[in-house]
């Protein structure tokens, strides 16, 4: 059965003013007369499936089902569904476009993929998208802004397990240049680490900024990664189990069982 579009919420987590919202805001009005805007005031990049729980949270509303959540992206989507949009739940989510790939290991700390996280567990139908860039040249926005729309409707003509999302990611090329769509798996990075740049304020004071290494080796055949840098967008399912099945049996052989005395 094919996922319903009659109303679909909208987030992100690069913020409420980030131009991969307004771009994925438009693809969602051609798919439905029904769009809730419900995304982070300010950018929440990295802050993967977090939630806010020591401090209050605030909400703006900006105009007629828009609003900004002073939290997470995950507080956004909790918001929608326990408040906002209690009485009438959104049938389909979609979160981005993010500004940068979410690709291999990086979709744990996203907060893009993370509100698709939320909404599957929530029971609804999600996507995550993402415009990967290559820090180069200029994003090329128009490319998620072509495609996006074609890729959406080839998923929710689809029928899904009931816990996977979908992970789009589109690559840092023109739009004449993407050569199709791949449906890959997870990928895997060789990361060199961690780049800690530490820097002094005006006090005198030292202050970090993190910022993730380039990554090396030769991805897998049917990776996210190789999909992207080949010119492809790839299209990866999710699965919210982490149970690594294998181990499990492998475990319950050798140590279930009653403890000594």
């Amino acid at each position: 059965m094919a996922i319903s579009t009659t109303r679909i919420l909208v987030s992100n987590d690069d913020g409420i003013s980030a131009k991969g919202i307004e771009i994925l805001e438009k693809v969602a009005r051609s798919l439905s007369d029904d769009v809730w805007v419900i995304a982070p005031e300010s950018e929440q990049s990295g802050a993967g499936h977090s939630l806010t729980l020591t401090t209050a949270l605030r909400v703006r509303k900006l105009d007629d089902k828009k609003y900004a959540v002073a939290g997470t992206p995950t507080d956004c989507v909790m918001m929608a569904i326990n408040k906002l949009m209690k009485d009438n739940l959104p049938t389909l989510i979609l979160s981005g476009v993010n500004r940068g790939g979410n690709l291999a290991e990086h979709v744990t700390y996203s907060g893009t993929v993370s509100v698709a996280m939320e909404g599957t567990l929530g029971g609804i139908p999600s996507i995550a998208l993402s415009q990967c860039i290559d820090g180069v040249h200029p994003i090329h926005w128009e490319t998620a802004e072509t495609y996006a729309e074609e890729v959406i409707k080839r998923l929710i003509a689809q029928d899904w397990q009931h816990d996977v999302l979908m992970n789009v990611n589109f690559p840092a090329v023109a739009p004449d240049q993407v050569k199709g769509i791949r449906v890959t798996e997870q990928g895997r990075r060789q990361i060199l680490g961690v780049q800690v740049d530490e820097r002094m304020d005006p006090r005198g004071f030292p202050y970090y900024w993190f910022g993730l290494a380039s990554d090396s080796g030769v991805p897998g055949l049917e990776t996210d990664l190789k999909s992207v840098r080949e010119g492809c967008i790839s299209v990866t399912p999710l699965h919210l189990n982490l149970t690594h099945d294998d181990m499990r049996r492998a475990l319950a052989a050798e140590i279930q069982g009653p403890l000594a005395e």
